[in-house]
């Protein structure tokens, strides 16, 4: 059975850091296309980064140097580090598969999703 389980979302201070982690179960992460996404109360679910198969990432314009994505595959987990945290990054934060090659860093294009973890407003 194929799960995604999130898990990191706290309190932080403007400027702060947060890491965020993705158990994954029932398929492995380091063959299949992973993505992190996010949304905000109000707006449309918007693609943050995703890593391939071979280790390709590919970031939203509006987190590139201040996010990096990565796994481990023996842990067979997902990570976003979140660097340099903004009040625009309020949102609920989801991890995806798209199983296969990554395609675009789009939500319809993956197709399983964990239940998300809150990334508050820094204070």
């Amino acid at each position: 059975q194929v799960q995604l389980q999130e898990s990191g979302g706290g309190s932080v201070q403007s400027g702060g850091s947060l890491r965020l982690s993705c158990a994954a179960s029932g398929f492995p992460v380091s063959t299949n296309c992973m993505g992190w996404f996010r949304q905000a109360p109000g707006k449309e679910r918007e693609g943050v980064a995703s890593i391939g198969r071979y280790g390709t990432t590919s970031y939203a314009e509006s987190v590139k140097g201040r996010f990096t994505v990565s796994r481990d595959n023996a842990k067979n987990t997902l990570y976003l580090q979140m660097n340099n945290l903004k009040p625009e990054d309020t949102a609920m934060y989801y991890c995806a598969a798209d199983f296969g090659s990554c395609t675009r860093l789009r939500r319809e294009y993956f197709e399983a999703w964990g239940q998300g973890t809150q990334v508050p407003s820094p204070h």
